[in-house]
């Protein structure tokens, strides 16, 4: 297959979006498939680089809220002239915006499949959009909805996600497929427990301290800010030190927590690393943890089970598939349980089976993943639906449709009618009979007059029964 993947943001841009990509590229090539990947422009690209991995670079700027991610400007003539040169069987768009938006309609020109993978939850990151006063939570279904539309499938990260989608109301065929990892990159059986003890003293872990590592781009909804509330009741309990990597514009909000918590001495900002450093933060770790509310999968968790650390994090459905054991790690329900879990899995002395966690690698690796996104592609190129022919199968479930409702109209209106048609008799009816009998009395009052303008009388019997009647 020739594969075209659309999206805003890929290395060098550091994100789970551009990890999971470079992922999926990788695999499908080895699969035997040529990727090409449209995306942004980036200062920091190398284009020797670009041109041997197929990367075709759209013309962008910064985004304004975001300056460390790019939107795209008019890119459609030189992504459709591409797309057309190399014959796509499918194009796979990877996020919402610019780049996304061009892959439908490159796509659509070319009358060839597109599916989606949906990798945010949004609802968790509008605050970076006008301080969260321009775009309404609820507003998020209208927008995804309105970008899905012309979309053949779905690809979601995480049971998550498909939750999100189904609430959305969207009804796309779609597959919960988790991004996978480079197993090799995170095993490495060549870091021996020397390297491991030499990193620990180098961030002052003290011997018989447990070292609590997090790992992610420091924001405000990552929660980094409840695992440092709950750190004084652990720290009570046990010795422990908790290392911070990544940086970010919330690191000054949690510097400030630390001060004010006065837990100078068992939290350390590392800041960021690079990428080949972070394994050996993973192995010298004793347990990941987060209390991340907005991961849609989160590929720190499997990174750091590969790398034979169990985490502690917030859970949620994709985590219970994942941390099934305890050996790869404990979930907490809510913010109140993050110290007494933590707690318990340091106390925890689970014993190691390798066949369980043989069956765990394969099942987060970038090999499975790649063989399901494929399969994937495959079924949707084999049940594609040309985009007229589409449109005429929906114009003639639109017409059986409206004949339906057509039918259940009239009879509506029939009935309808034929009550008011009812009605209408019975007070026509009920008036004539009210008007004949106010003549009668009229024509008899008129036939007595004469004989009673100087004397008095009684009304007869049929007076009498008309005023009753009346």
């Amino acid at each position: 297959m020739k594969i075209g993947i659309f999206s805003d943001t890929y290395f060098p841009q550091i994100s789970g979006v551009s990890t999971s990509i470079k992922t999926l590229r990788d695999e499908l090539i080895r699969l035997g498939n040529t990727v090409y990947i449209f995306t942004t422009t980036d200062p920091n690209s190398d284009e020797i680089q670009d041109q041997a991995e197929n990367i075709i670079r759209l013309r962008s700027v910064p985004f304004v809220s975001m300056e460390e991610r790019r939107i795209v400007m008019v890119g459609l003539p030189t992504a459709l002239s591409i797309a057309s040169k190399y014959k796509l069987d499918i194009v796979h768009t990877q996020t919402e915006f610019g780049v996304g938006i061009l892959g439908k309609v490159v796509a659509n020109r070319l009358k060839i499949p597109v599916i989606h993978t949906l990798h945010t939850k949004y609802e968790d990151y509008l605050h970076y959009i006008a301080n969260g006063k321009l775009i309404h939570p609820s507003a998020v279904k209208y927008v995804i909805r309105t970008f899905l539309l012309g979309t053949e499938g779905i690809i979601c990260p995480s049971e998550m996600t498909e939750q999100a989608i189904i609430d959305y109301g969207v009804k796309i065929p779609l597959r919960v497929i988790a991004t996978g990892i480079e197993l090799k990159k995170f095993t490495r059986p060549d870091i021996s427990k020397v390297d491991s003890e030499k990193l620990r003293e180098e961030l002052g872990i003290q011997t018989g301290e447990t070292m609590l590592l997090s790992l992610c781009r420091l924001s405000q909804e990552k929660n980094i800010q409840a695992v440092l509330r709950a750190l004084p009741e652990i720290q009570q309990n046990t010795k422990v030190k908790l290392i911070i990597v990544g940086d970010g514009p919330y690191r000054h909000d949690l510097e400030a927590i630390v001060n004010e918590k006065q837990l100078e001495n068992i939290v350390k900002f590392v800041g960021p690393i690079p990428n080949e450093e972070v394994v050996f933060y993973y192995k010298a770790a004793d347990f990941f943890i987060s209390a991340s509310t907005s991961e849609t999968q989160g590929l720190t968790f499997t990174q750091s089970i590969a790398s034979g650390t169990p985490v502690i994090a917030w859970e949620n459905p994709y985590l219970k598939r994942i941390v099934n054991n305890d050996m790869f790690g404990y979930l907490f329900e809510n913010e109140h349980e993050i110290a007494s879990i933590t707690l318990k899995a340091i106390k925890q002395n689970v014993p190691f089976d390798s066949a369980t966690f043989d069956r765990k690698l394969y099942e987060i690796s970038s090999e499975n993943f790649g063989r399901k996104v494929a399969d994937f592609y495959d079924w949707m190129i084999t049940n594609y639906i040309p985009p007229m022919e589409h449109m005429t199968n929906s114009m003639l479930l639109f017409g059986i449709g409206t004949v339906g409702n057509m039918k259940i109209v009239r009879n509506q209106v029939t009935d309808v009618i034929s009550d008011q048609t009812k009605k209408i008799y019975e007070t026509g009816h009920s008036l004539i009979s009210k008007v004949s009998k106010a003549s009668k009395y009229v024509k008899i009052k008129a036939n007595k007059s004469s004989d009673s303008l100087n004397q008095p009388h009684s009304l007869n019997d049929e007076e009498t029964d008309l005023n009753k009647e009346d």
